[in-house]
């Protein structure tokens, strides 16, 4: 099938508008090497805003004849599109804040390979290392607001859900939005989108003109995420890991809409970190919430939470439902206690420094069938270190539906094993089955055929 399709020339605005010569030939050689998959697949993500694709490999069979390729001028530098789908044009005219967003994509993926991921300097075998790159990464992006007061909410949800979660993610929105919140999500649709669009109106009514609506992603989810127009400031991140360490860096605090196995990892990975011994006394208010139609499903993570972590990871977190004011209001608290410990503490406003996260939550994790296999979910171990291992069990399960490499690699393989003792398989078993019944694995009105086995 055919898809409308448009050829264009688009200057850079912002950073990447003056680059030194050499700067220049350091893009353009990475350009074409390498990097030059992941930048086009990141493109392409960006450009198909508003689709209903959540199938990296779909995306990329769709258009085919897709190109991007770096031009050096006298003045500068331009990027030569072929093929680019025609949903990111009005009038031919591309929109702005896509415009802003395939800016972003070659800053992130083609800069940031140069100076960090390609850098001896930053040490990405040591957590400080990690850490440190995070940092860079940031604020290379002009993300890291210093002069600010605490006040960025991270939203994390499902991108498939349905109607009635998607106006209450937006309800929250909006409540968070009037008590001048800025928000941050994975920049996707669904849960990643609703919170940005309420707080837009909120913002409008208290005259808000400079609401931050921060999307953070990386290149194997952005295909399955493409960002919503809404985001104005967009961040790729190298990996997974690192799209998840910046969210708990940057964000002062979380909340949680009803989701998929995405949704299940983010939740993993954050209490996996608060349950770090080092972390009990650091304030980092988290909420799960959905309308009254998920009561249930919130049920469903808590008797999880329970029967995998305990009652001491039960302990971080609040269930509120059907009641976007109270979200918006205990999160506000929240975070007034966020800024008195950090400023009793003397740590950033704009990243949180002190916040312990161990190793194992920053190694990239490759979700392959001998790794998914050998993944240790057992109870005999530290809570904090089970955590880490349930979240990769879910980042598998994540790649497996919709990212492009994870696609072809079930293809190929047959379905990830995930192994473990029955007391943890049982009850992940059980939260995946309600995950595929409730319909939160793939968009609306794709069939879902399961990319794992649980093995007891």
């Amino acid at each position: 099938m055919e898809h409308d399709v448009i050829d264009t020339l688009v200057s850079p605005e912002g950073r990447l508008d003056v680059l030194s010569k050499t700067e220049v030939n350091k893009l353009l050689d990475t350009s074409q090497g390498g990097l030059y998959n992941t930048f086009r697949r990141c493109a392409l993500a960006v450009l198909n805003c508003g689709s209903t694709i959540d199938d990296g490999r779909a995306l990329l069979e769709r258009y085919q004849s897709f190109e991007i390729s770096i031009i050096q001028r006298e003045r500068g530098i331009k990027l030569d599109i072929k093929g680019a789908p025609a949903i990111a044009f009005v009038d031919g005219k591309m929109i702005k804040g896509i415009h802003e967003h395939l800016f972003a994509v070659l800053r992130d993926i083609i800069f940031v390979s140069d100076e960090v991921t390609g850098n001896p300097k930053f040490d990405l075998q040591s957590t400080e290392g990690v850490t440190d790159a995070v940092f860079h990464i940031l604020r290379n992006a002009n993300v890291l607001q210093t002069q600010l007061n605490p006040n960025l909410v991270v939203c994390w949800g499902g991108h498939s859900i349905n109607r009635a979660e998607y106006n209450y993610s937006k309800e929250v929105g909006y409540q968070l939005g009037l008590r001048g919140l800025d928000i941050c999500t994975g920049c996707g649709p669904g849960a990643m989108k609703g919170p940005m669009k309420g707080a837009t109106i909120g913002h409008a009514k208290q005259r808000l003109h400079n609401g931050r609506y921060l999307g953070i992603t990386e290149p194997g989810i952005i295909a399955a995420e493409s960002p919503n127009p809404i985001v104005n400031d967009l961040v790729i991140m190298p990996d997974i890991e690192k799209r998840l360490e910046a969210f708990v860096r940057a964000g002062h605090g979380i909340v949680v809409f009803p989701g998929g196995a995405g949704t299940a990892e983010e939740i993993l990975y954050i209490l996996g970190i608060l349950l770090h011994p080092d972390n009990a006394e650091i304030p980092f208010p988290l909420i799960f919430t959905g309308p009254e139609t998920s009561r249930e499903y919130f049920v469903q993570i808590n008797q999880f939470i329970s029967d995998t972590l305990g009652p001491e990871a039960q302990q971080r977190y609040k269930i509120i439902i059907d009641d976007p004011e109270l979200v918006a209001r205990e999160m506000l608290e929240g975070i007034r206690l966020v800024r008195e410990f950090r400023k009793a503490h003397s740590d950033a406003y704009y990243f949180n420094w002190l916040l312990k996260i161990d190793h194992e939550f920053q190694k990239p994790f490759q979700p392959t069938h001998e790794n998914m296999r050998n993944l240790s979910l057992h109870k005999n171990q530290p809570t904090h270190l089970l955590a880490a291992q349930l979240r990769r069990a879910f980042s598998g399960v994540v790649a497996g539906n919709v990212k492009d490499d994870g696609i072809r690699s079930i293809e190929e393989h047959g379905n990830f094993e995930i192994h473990g003792d029955k007391s943890i398989a049982g009850p992940m078993d059980a939260l995946l089955a309600s995950f595929v019944a409730q319909h939160r694995m793939k968009l609306a009105g794709t069939a879902y055929v399961p990319c794992y086995t649980v093995v007891q």
